[in-house]
């Protein structure tokens, strides 16, 4: 009987030594024609929502020395800004990011954006993308015309739809709704010679059927208002960022949202 036994134990070992070979061996094949896939390696990205960047009071106004200390903060702490085309990489097919990614990003489209944050993004080697309101561009002197736009995507930055007129989409028509999707990416698109992939919804209002007509608009992304961290949870077409506004301690809270966003959402107050 203990000799049977023994037969087993032998025989099954050898089986699975074999089963390891043939394992090793097919892995080794597939490694060397190329046709084995890298594991995913997915990355919770904070997205930085900023407005403008000026000496105004005002809440969505971040002045430029204070802009400044946020990017050298950055610099300083090793982050890297990457551009929508790597998140979304990133999110489908897990290539990699660099090891601390962060995504800038403006909306509306303010000239200050130009004149303020631009040099300052260059001196320390960032870009971002900007969501215009394209009905104002080159209309209203508050806000950047296309030259303007044009220099900047000449020197890294990407620019997205935050539609015609900044109206909240939950509360248009449906021909309104497709009307300030489409045609404001048609507007990007004839000036800058490429429409524009991604989007952001003016006030944060978005809904699912404002989601499903972005996404049938020809965008592959769009962003929120909602605090958190971008991570592969995420919808595409609610993707969260990390809003940025003047207070009393601008630095001090800039820090404090950038860095608890992680522990926030493991603890479950803040939910992708």
């Amino acid at each position: 009987m203990n000799r049977f036994r023994s037969l087993l134990l032998g025989a099954g070992l050898f089986f699975c030594l074999v089963l390891l070979s043939l394992c090793l061996v097919g892995s080794s094949a597939i490694t060397a024609t190329g046709r084995k896939k890298t594991p995913h390696t997915f990355t919770d990205v904070p997205i930085l929502n900023y407005h403008k960047v000026d000496d105004y009071v005002h809440p969505l106004s971040v002045s430029p020395e204070q802009f400044e200390q946020q990017m050298a903060y950055l610099a300083q702490e090793g982050y890297t800004a990457i551009t929508p085309d790597q998140l979304m990489e990133n999110f489908n097919y897990g290539r990699r990011l660099p090891t601390k990614p962060i995504l800038i990003t403006f909306d509306d489209g303010y000239l200050d954006n130009y004149v303020n944050a631009y040099p300052i993004m260059k001196k320390y080697g960032f870009t971002g993308i900007i969501f215009i309101i394209t009905d104002l561009v080159s209309q209203d002197s508050r806000y950047m015309n296309w030259e303007q736009i044009q220099e900047m995507k000449n020197n890294g930055f990407l620019f997205g739809s935050h539609t015609l007129s900044h109206v909240p989409l939950t509360k248009v028509s449906d021909e309104r709704l497709r009307r300030e999707l489409v045609e404001s990416r048609q507007l990007i698109k004839n000036h800058l010679g490429q429409y524009p992939k991604y989007f952001a919804y003016p006030t944060g209002a978005y809904n699912r059927k404002v989601q499903k007509a972005t996404r049938e608009a020809g965008y592959v992304a769009a962003f929120t208002i909602r605090y958190g961290q971008a991570g592969i949870n995420s919808d595409p077409y609610g993707l969260e960022r990390i809003p940025v506004f003047r207070c009393p301690s601008t630095q001090q809270v800039f820090e404090a949202r950038l860095t608890r966003a992680p522990l926030l959402e493991r603890l479950g107050l803040v939910k992708h």
